[in-house]
């Protein structure tokens, strides 16, 4: 009864744990933006293996408007499997060709069930415009064998905000102030030899 109690324990505190590490992926996901038009996915087949009908594919993201994403929050949503006629379900029964595949080492599922996968971040915080992410590798096993099928990837993530402009007062201050610290530091400089008094010193002080 003891071991039994014990082994119920550690399978709890197993599935919570496991609970807690993939929420905060649930809730990253959720709080991304759709990218498309803006950022778009590039897909290249690297290999197959006709054995176990598995296909790895490398896929990049490509920053095509002038806009900064922030690099650790990009992420890419296997949003369909189109086969070689187009269509993204099966004739005879209407499922989805999404649900027929294996998606293996997915980072997590969107809110309406599609696999996600991270963007690796590459040497800088953000993807630039006009540049280009590192490679994500996607391993997608087809268990009904079809002869030809295409991923179709979307892109999500999160919009760097631009600086905030200083108003022309606060530029007039930033700039004044490297002027009036110099100007400090001559008045002491006059007091310190004697050349002016305290009074006077205070009086020039003064804008």
């Amino acid at each position: 009864m003891a071991k039994t109690r014990s082994m119920h324990i550690v399978v709890g505190s197993a599935c919570l744990l496991l609970a807690q590490a993939f929420t905060p992926l649930l809730s990253a996901a959720a709080e991304l933006i759709d990218l498309s038009g803006k950022a778009a996915a590039f897909v290249t087949l690297r290999s197959r293996d006709n054995f176990s009908s598995e296909y790895r594919y490398d896929v990049t993201v490509r920053n095509n408007s002038a806009d900064l994403f922030i690099a650790d929050s990009l992420i890419i949503v296997l949003d369909r499997i189109t086969n070689i006629g187009g269509q993204d379900r099966e004739n005879l029964t209407g499922e989805s060709l999404l649900n027929r595949m294996e998606i293996i080492g997915q980072d997590g599922t969107t809110e309406d069930g599609r696999p996600f996968f991270r963007v690796p971040q590459g040497s800088g915080p953000d993807l630039t415009p006009n540049s280009e992410s590192l490679p994500v590798t996607v391993r997608i096993r087809n268990r009904d064998y079809v002869a030809v099928f295409t991923p179709s990837f979307r892109v999500m993530g999160q919009k760097r905000d631009a600086p905030k402009q200083k108003s022309p007062a606060a530029a007039a201050a930033a700039a004044a102030a490297p002027n009036k610290a110099t100007t400090d530091k001559l008045i002491q400089l006059l007091i310190k030899k004697g050349l002016i008094t305290p009074q006077e010193a205070q009086s020039l002080s003064q804008p």
